[in-house]
């Protein structure tokens, strides 16, 4: 759930999202559920050579599970917080 809410708080904060089949998208970040499924506003493709079939495409829905990584704005991320919400999160499992 920790990172679940850590995306949440990223809604409207423009992400690049690579996927395993090695498109890369970037767009606004419209909302993410519980299974890190993402939906992404105004996208565009970083490489349209390669993926021209994308290019009409203004929305997106992308399933968790086909996430390779996502690229967040450095200054967006609270890099202090985060690492003290894992830490509390894994004193509470021990």
């Amino acid at each position: 759930m920790l990172f679940f809410s850590f995306f949440k708080s990223l809604a409207g904060k423009t992400v690049v999202v690579e996927l395993k089949n090695d498109l890369s998208i970037c767009g606004t970040l419209h909302s993410v559920d519980q299974f890190l499924n993402i939906k992404l506003a105004d996208i565009t493709v970083t490489n349209p050579e390669k993926h021209p079939h994308m290019l009409s495409v203004k929305n997106a829905f992308i399933r968790g599970s086909v996430v390779r990584y996502m690229q967040l704005p450095a200054d967006d991320v609270d890099t202090q917080l985060l690492q003290d919400a894992c830490r509390k999160e894994a004193q509470a499992i021990k």
